[in-house]
């Protein structure tokens, strides 16, 4: 039987990885879902896509989370809990979510010629009003506060943060 833990207000937490559950303070396999997982990884790497490989596993869950499952490194060692995959099944799959991922299109490679802004100074002056509200009087300090950001010719600048 799969434990659930109460949060503060009712809520269910849901930090429990899948495929794990609770017993006595320690994380323990939960037999039942851990076949899934297992599946899981193994259908995917056949070929499937995420719906269908968890589908296939009998995991009932959107796209989004079986990816998170895919790419979740408690399932392969972590203090808290004990392994499912092995870090082989779980290598395997890194590497076959990335190659889908380019042959898609939705890796972005930094090319090496971006450059970014990364010098600022900042300056301010002396406040000239007190007030007694303290947080008026850190209101007003840090409206006092200017920044500037300092480009060279090697630098370009994105968004509005530049001159």
């Amino acid at each position: 039987m799969r434990v659930e833990l109460k949060g503060k207000v009712g809520e269910m937490m849901s930090h429990i990885p899948f495929g794990y559950t609770i017993q006595n303070g320690r994380a323990v396999i939960y037999e039942e879902e851990a076949i899934k997982i297992k599946k899981l990884f193994e259908v995917y790497l056949s070929g499937l896509s995420l719906s269908e490989a968890a589908q296939k596993a009998g995991i009932k869950r959107y796209h989004t989370s079986v990816a998170r499952m895919l790419s979740d490194k408690r399932y392969v060692e972590d203090k808290f809990y004990p392994p499912i995959i092995s870090r082989d099944t779980f290598e395997k799959a890194q590497l076959e979510r990335r190659r889908r991922a380019e042959a898609l299109g939705r890796i972005y490679e930094h090319k090496g010629n971006e450059k970014k802004c990364l010098n600022f100074k900042f300056h301010a002056s002396m406040p000239d009003n007190l007030y007694d509200d303290p947080f008026q009087q850190a209101e007003y300090a840090y409206s006092l506060i200017k920044s500037e950001v300092i480009l060279d010719d090697n630098q370009e600048c994105y968004g509005n943060s530049c001159p």
